[in-house]
């Protein structure tokens, strides 16, 4: 059979948008899937200034990557998965994918939490950006190693979908020092990065570039990144900031100025919640630009001018990336990074170019998380950052919010809203009895509504999620669509180390030692076999108490755990021959001890005496 092909139907589509927005290639066919939209790169190189750098966690930065975006560690059973890219799909709506697979890490990271371990480079270089290693600033891990971001600390929507940025809170931060094509000495480059405009301080520093490959201060010059926040110690705009900059090793960078003064008196403080950052260098001259990554199309030239002084001209350069943290890994800032890339060595792309890409950004139509649940009560406010863990006692209320913001596009009618609780757990509507809230009412774009429900929890301990959920229709398309996002909560008991001592006396004995705990909740607590364990960060336990079977606390009751002098560091049972203790001062063979108080007491001799257990000792 032919199929005869009508040429009034043959309609031009191509959007011939030259790189301003995400361009679009003719379909195929009416059943055929949208095409992928182009990204950034894709405009890079088509104006000769190929990507060397490509990290993305919202979305593809080329309209042909298919690689996984970013990788996450579940902290339950150490298992990893890579989160990929949507592809495009015809039905039941048209979508021509491209952004981050939300969905996928929602699914593995349920109940528990998960880290980002590695952001993929998307271009052909593989400049993947993993745990940052000690620098010349230690940080908090293991090794000195820096903290991995947690995944779904900066949940927002991107192309209508859920994704998550890379939320850097001080001592998290990634690298790659073993790198391939990225600019050195004083070669040029360009570099680019998406941020959130409301997370920053003015700790040292959120940056993200080109570094040192050792992790440490080279010296001036050694260094070429971008840099969002409000550090004010080096060059810096009128406060309060935060402004966008560039860091360039022992100073962050906004302008030059004739007489060697370090107030940009023209960088704009930033207002905007989604902000583009532009840092690029070449011999003798560099460029810094910004602009509002939601709403606005036009890029703000924020410098262009001469190196700072002889001592930045050369520039000397190494070509390292870095994330969320300084050169020598200064570990003091924080940040969201949603996207960036750097073009290869020996390229400068012209104004024109970024403007391409700003607009690109632009049109993948970045925007807040559509739905969001934290705790009450109603009326209050919206947070800036993430509520964290909320935690009940069994059996207690709390009022918790979901938010639906409408960041659709168009107006949506029917939003029901409610809350999956654990099992034996209760959500109804707060002053009610119903399970879901339903607003009958058009909810226009970019408006948000909200329901608060009475959470009461279970009589068993949980550690896991809330999962609040919405269910809207697209007023304009008739499309019924639905979204989940997910709060972590734990059900304990309310007891609480309410004081403690490390130390006593002069000079002071680490032996003489106490911890009290406290009952704050309403009802009595069965503390039985309850254990304590005690360790320095990083190293190993090296002290454990168990509580006594039948020990109950009373609400609102104190019990006071205490070391004596001789500093048991393992639990000692009566009838044991050998015991270990931190401290053997004082003690000989033959010497008679008490062990235990009143009833419990046994009095014994001591046989022999070994080597005293030290701080890092394992019992």
């Amino acid at each position: 059979m032919k199929t005869r092909i009508n040429p009034l139907l043959l309609l031009a589509l191509a959007l011939a948008l030259i790189g301003a927005t995400l361009t679009m290639a003719q379909q195929a066919g009416a059943n055929a899937p949208p095409p992928r939209p182009k990204g950034p790169c894709d405009i890079y190189a088509a104006a000769g200034d190929a990507c060397v750098a490509a990290h993305s966690t919202t979305r593809a930065l080329y309209a042909s990557y298919n690689g996984p975006l970013y990788q996450v560690l579940r902290q339950s059973d150490g298992k990893t998965l890579d989160i990929g890219v949507v592809q495009p799909v015809a039905s039941p709506l048209p979508d021509a994918g491209g952004y981050a697979n939300a969905a996928a890490q929602d699914a593995f990271c349920a109940n528990t939490y998960c880290w980002i371990a590695t952001i993929y480079d998307q271009s052909p270089k593989h400049n993947h950006l993993v745990q940052a290693p000690r620098g010349g600033f230690s940080g908090p891990a293991m090794g000195g190693f820096n903290n991995l971001p947690i995944a779904d600390m900066a949940p927002i929507t991107i192309m209508g979908h859920k994704a998550y940025g890379v939320f850097i809170a001080p001592g998290m931060g990634l690298r790659q020092n073993n790198v391939k094509g990225t600019a050195v000495d004083d070669q040029a480059e360009g570099q680019y990065w998406v941020v959130n405009g409301q997370h920053y301080n003015s700790g040292c520093c959120f940056d993200y570039g080109n570094a040192e490959i050792d992790s440490r201060d080279d010296d001036n010059g050694t260094m070429e990144t971008t840099y969002f926040g409000n550090a004010a110690a080096w060059y810096h705009g009128n406060p309060p900031g935060p402004w966008v900059m560039t860091d360039q090793e022992n100073n962050l960078v906004g302008c030059v100025n004739p007489d060697g003064s370090k107030l940009c008196g023209n960088l704009p403080n930033i207002t905007w919640r989604f902000v583009t950052g532009i840092a690029k260098g070449e011999p003798h001259h560099w460029t810094s630009m910004g602009g509002d990554a939601q709403h606005g199309d036009a890029l703000s030239v924020m410098f262009d001018g001469p190196r700072v002084d002889v001592t930045y001209d050369p520039m000397r350069k190494q070509g390292a990336i870095l994330l969320g943290n300084g050169g020598d890994n200064s570990v003091g800032s924080q940040g969201t990074f949603y996207e960036g890339a750097m073009t290869a060595a020996g390229t400068f792309p012209s104004n024109a170019t970024d403007q391409l890409v700003q607009s690109n950004i632009v049109a993948a139509r970045y925007d807040v998380q559509r739905l969001s649940l934290a705790p009450g009560p109603e009326g209050t406010p919206a947070r800036a950052t993430p509520p964290g863990l909320q935690t009940f006692s069994p059996g207690s209320s709390q009022d918790t919010v979901v938010t639906f913001t409408n960041t659709t596009g168009a107006p949506a009618v029917g939003v029901q809203l409610s809350i999956s609780v654990p099992k034996q757990w209760t959500s109804f509507v707060s002053g009610g009895t119903n399970t879901s809230a339903t607003l009958a009412g058009p909810v226009a774009p970019g408006a948000s509504v909200r329901a608060t429900f009475k959470v009461t929890s279970g009589p068993a301990a949980f550690n896991g999620d809330l999962v609040g959920n919405a269910q809207w229709t697209n007023q304009t398309s008739g499309g019924k669509h639905s979204e989940t996002t997910a709060e972590k909560v734990r059900n304990v008991s309310p007891i609480k180390i309410n004081e403690f001592r490390t130390s006593a006396g002069s000079p002071t004995n680490s032996t003489d030692s106490f911890i009290e705990l406290y009952n704050a909740g309403a009802r009595e607590v069965d503390i039985s076999n309850w254990t304590l364990t005690a360790h320095p960060t990083q190293q190993a336990i090296f002290s454990d108490v168990k509580i006594a079977a039948g020990q109950k606390l009373a609400a609102g009751g104190f019990y006071l755990l205490g070391l004596s002098n001789s500093g048991l560091v393992a639990s000692a049972g009566k009838g044991d021959t050998t015991i270990y203790v931190r401290s053997t001062a004082g003690m000989t063979v033959g010497d008679t001890i008490e062990i235990d108080t009143g009833s419990g007491v046994e009095t014994r001799k001591i046989a022999s005496i070994g080597t005293a257990a030290g701080n890092s000792t394992t019992l």
